[in-house]
């Protein structure tokens, strides 16, 4: 999350923070704006408020968090549970491997239909991030909702 409230911050737009007290991390990020950083006691309602309010994801290199969070917004869009957005994963050699094992276990095995495959894009620049948000954007009449 960091990366993203940053990139917000440095470019003076607003930067939400959704937190989670964990035994390991001490404090917020710094670049999450002060009067729109929340704390949350479970993951479970963590990912609700991401999702709820979220117009896409770009999803960093990251651990089992953004793995689960990854996998939630796919699932809620896959099963037609909220409206699709973006789902893009930013280091095709990073995601490779996941890529990979979704492709020839997950739908080898039937256990995903061909066309889930493309809810999710894999990219590795800044560029190919903004074109396809822009592009689902303007195809369907999207404007920021903050």
């Amino acid at each position: 999350m960091e990366a993203g409230n940053k990139g917000a911050h440095l470019a003076g737009g607003t930067s939400v923070g959704l937190n989670i007290t964990l035994p390991f991390e001490q404090h917020d990020n710094p670049f999450i704006d002060k009067d729109k950083s929340i704390d949350f006691d479970y993951f479970f309602v963590r990912k609700v408020m991401f999702v709820k309010y979220s117009q896409g994801f770009v999803v960093m290199p990251g651990g089992f968090g953004t793995l689960d969070e990854f996998f939630e917004a796919f699932t809620l869009i896959q099963t037609k549970k909220i409206d699709q957005f973006p789902l893009i994963l930013v280091g095709r050699s990073f995601w490779s491997g996941l890529i990979d094992w979704v492709k020839n276990t997950l739908l080898e095995e039937g256990n995903i239909s061909p066309e889930d495959l493309d809810l999710v894009h894999v990219v590795d620049t800044e560029n190919e991030v903004l074109a396809i948000l822009n592009n689902f954007y303007n195809k369907n009449n999207f404007s920021p909702n903050f």
